[in-house]
């Protein structure tokens, strides 16, 4: 029997380049891992922690907390702009599933497909946050945040309100929506009403929701409040009178401020045409406009009480004094200038009364034009009335060398020169502050009886009160600016309108410049209406009756006394058939 042959199991033979490979992949492989094992260390130890950073980068936040923009109120506390809490919503784009973008189109009230391309739109432009809806309502906010979408956020904040709405409009003004002041109160006080941003560090989670407060590094700080000068019942009724007036004659513009007759504050303040601050979608750019401060007209006839001031304070004439205007017009250099008629020899006080044109030039010529301007300057004309707002005018008042014969008689009737509604007000101040001028004010504690600028003697002041009370009597140009149970005094104007080609003959703007009660005055109030249409357009047709409207309900929310008790009791007497 043969035996079965043995195979024996031989190992290969590891050549010298195999030998050479495995080394060499075992060394790197060792180095690689010393390599990311030392770089962990490091990570871990010397720098700061690793893991722990970057987890800090997608958890802890500094939060910055709106602070709430200052109140501004009337004189009573009435409240003209206040701010309310709002939430804005905000993405990021690339964290956000599309599949989530229904539901929350949903509770925003927008449109799927918009709010589905304004995201897809934002991705491709590879734009990191958007916002989807600003000053959003905290109940819908709430509403919102519920739905907890990865890559939404929610920032608290706050929206401005202005409960009188275009009725203080143009005095106090608006916000944008980052609350930056951009128009009256709002803009010149801006520093004053922002507050001061808090920080704080939180800790949120992917939804961003708040999970804990780490720390506070500053409180946010309230803005100041600030109260105005102006009585919002005097407010609204100023704008009644003056929108219901605008529209009845067609005009293109109107404007009145009201004034303490006292102190130089604003009472009320209104412009037309107006816009509504809290309703932006038809807000017009030129209808934002403060005409009260910011146009300029020639004041026309209500410039007349300044020359004859001016001559009284001269020393050299007296209400009594003749002025001989026959026979009705004077030749000046190349111009005619005329009166409605021809009024023969008028006292000065008859000039005024009657608005003649060739007295008051008489008067300039006589006084020269140095003294002329020495005193329109002092009662404000050209200059800046210290309100301090923004956008307002200074007028125009043209220099002594500048005044010859003829723009000098110009002057002295108000054309040549010009000057804002609240000008005008201002320098009417003088006759009921016993002949001297302060800053008007619109913000509450600004007035200081030292700032009050002399422009006349006390007597001249008192003097022209009295001369003023002519213009409304059954004589005078001013009858429709009577108020019943109250002594009044003011000045028409009616100034033609300049046009491309010089003054338009059937253009006009209507003024009227007046102080009630005369006894004691309480206050000024100036009212411009610009190119009314229609058979009235003079002031005394037009602008009067709109003063004595406002005036005489004016004085009886203030509980003025009445001065005249002889016309309320005439008027009684008519009222009952008598």
């Amino acid at each position: 029997m043969n035996a079965t042959p043995r195979y024996s199991k031989t190992e290969p033979e590891v050549t010298g380049i195999a030998r050479w490979r495995f080394v060499t992949v075992a060394i790197v492989l060792c180095l690689l891992a010393l390599t990311v094992t030392g770089r962990l260390a490091w990570l871990h130890t010397i720098e700061q922690p690793f893991l722990f950073t970057e987890g800090e980068k997608r958890t802890v936040r500094v939060k910055t907390e709106s602070a709430r923009r200052g109140m501004i109120t009337d004189r009573y506390g009435q409240p003209l702009a206040v701010s309310t809490r709002v939430v804005d919503v905000g993405i990021h784009p690339a964290r956000v599933a599309p599949s989530a973008l229904s539901e929350l189109a949903q509770v925003l009230g927008r449109p799927e497909a918009e709010l589905i391309r304004t995201v897809a739109q934002a991705r491709l432009k590879k734009r990191a946050f958007i916002y989807l809806e600003r000053q959003l309502q905290p109940d819908i906010a709430d509403k919102v945040a519920a739905l907890k979408i990865e890559g939404l956020q929610l920032t608290n904040g706050y929206r401005r309100y202005y409960p009188a709405g275009e009725v203080a409009a143009h005095l106090v003004g608006l916000v944008n929506i980052d609350h930056q002041g951009q128009e009256g109160i709002e803009l010149s006080y801006d520093q004053y009403l922002q507050g001061d941003a808090g920080k704080r560090t939180v800790v949120q989670d992917r939804y961003g929701n708040i999970v804990k407060q780490v720390a506070v590094s500053s409180m946010a700080k309230a803005g100041k409040d600030i109260a105005l000068t102006i009585d919002l019942r005097l407010q609204y009724l100023t704008y009644r009178e003056l929108k219901a007036a605008v529209d009845q004659h067609s005009a293109a513009s109107g404007s009145a401020v009201l004034l303490d007759a006292k102190t130089g504050e604003v009472l009320a303040m209104a412009s037309q045409p107006s816009y509504n601050p809290n309703n932006r979608a038809l807000l017009k750019a030129e209808n934002m406009r403060n005409r009260a401060i910011a146009d300029v007209i020639e004041p026309g006839s209500t410039i007349k009480p300044f020359t004859v001031a001016a001559a009284l304070d001269s020393g050299r004439y007296t209400p009594g004094t003749v002025i001989n205007t026959a026979p009705g017009y004077l030749r000046v250099k190349h111009k005619t200038i005329r009166d409605h008629r021809n009024y023969g020899k008028l006292d000065v006080t008859g000039v005024i009364t009657k608005s003649s044109n060739v007295g008051v030039t008489r008067l300039s010529a006589d006084l020269g034009a140095e003294t002329m301007w020495q005193f329109l300057t002092k009662a404000g004309i050209g200059q800046p009335s210290g309100l301090g707002f923004p956008g307002e005018t200074v007028g125009q008042l043209p220099y002594p060398e500048q005044l010859d014969a003829l723009r000098l008689a110009t002057v002295s009737y108000g054309y040549g020169m010009a000057v804002s509604p609240l000008q005008l007000a201002q320098a009417y101040t003088s006759f009921t502050q016993g002949g001297c001028r302060s800053p008007v004010s619109v913000v509450m504690d600004a007035y200081s009886p030292d700032d009050c600028q002399s422009v006349m003697k006390p007597g001249v002041a008192q003097q022209m009160l009295g001369i003023l009370e002519t213009v409304t009597s059954n004589k005078g140009t001013g009858r429709r600016a009577r108020v019943e149970g109250y002594r009044v005094g003011g000045k028409t104007g009616t100034a033609h309108k300049v046009g491309r080609y010089g003054y338009e003959d059937a253009r006009y703007t209507a003024v009227f410049a007046g102080v009630a009660p005369l006894t004691d005055p309480e206050v000024v109030l100036v009212v411009v209406v610009d190119d009314p249409k229609g058979r009235e357009y003079y002031g005394g047709e037009v602008a009067a009756p709109i003063f004595s409207r406002i005036a005489s309900q004016a004085l009886r929310l203030r509980q003025v006394i009445p001065d005249d008790l002889t016309e309320l009791e005439l008027g009684q007497q008519v009222a009952k058939g008598l």
